[in-house]
């Protein structure tokens, strides 16, 4: 697991929900992102903080 997203409240990721859709979020561990496929978004999470704006988002690509 990496370290970034260790630190991220487990709990925390029970409750965030995606800015945009208020849908499901998953954790990619991997990527330390929090994805939103319904909006086809991934919030980044830096130093174990979710950053859930979208303008901070990556795209998804098909």
């Amino acid at each position: 697991m990496d370290a970034r997203t260790s630190e991220v409240d487990p709990k925390l990721l029970e409750l965030l929900v995606c800015p945009l859709t208020k849908g499901h979020l998953h954790l990619d561990r991997e990527k330390s992102e929090l994805v939103s496929e319904s909006a086809r978004l991934a919030y980044p999470i830096r130093d174990g903080v979710p950053i859930m704006l979208i303008s901070e988002a990556r795209e998804l690509k098909d």
